[in-house]
C-alpha cells in the first residue's frame, strides 16, 4: 500500500448532538478538509457537516468499508457512543490528524 494511503472510517457533524455523517476514505485528511471546505456537493454540504467528530483507523480498505456498513446500519445512539467515547466534548478532530 503506497504511503499516503491510510483506510479510516470516520464520522462528521454540523455540531454538538448535531447532525452526523458517516463515510469511508483512504485519506481522511484530504477528505476532511474536502468537508470542511465544502468543494463536494451533497449531503455533508447541505447540512453544513463540517467537524470531524471520531475516526477509526483500519488495516485495509475493504476492512473499512465493512465497519462503515456496520456502523451505517446501527442507530443515532451507538453512532453517539461512538463520538461520546472518544471525544465527549465534539472536538474538532481535523487538526490532529491533519498536523505534518
Amino acid at each position: 500500500m503506497p504511503r499516503d494511503i491510510q483506510p479510516a472510517v470516520y464520522m462528521m457533524a454540523n455540531k454538538r448532538n448535531g447532525t452526523i455523517y458517516v463515510g469511508v476514505t483512504s485519506n481522511l485528511p484530504q477528505r476532511a478538509w474536502q468537508h470542511r471546505e465544502g468543494v463536494a456537493d451533497g449531503f455533508t454540504k447541505r447540512y453544513g457537516c463540517k467537524l470531524l467528530v471520531w475516526y477509526e483507523l483500519c488495516g485495509t480498505m475493504e476492512q473499512a468499508i465493512l465497519r462503515e456498513k456496520q456502523i451505517k446500519a446501527g442507530s443515532r445512539v451507538k453512532k453517539l457512543a461512538l463520538i461520546e467515547a472518544d471525544n465527549p466534548q465534539w472536538r474538532d478532530l481535523y487538526d490532529e490528524i491533519s498536523a505534518p
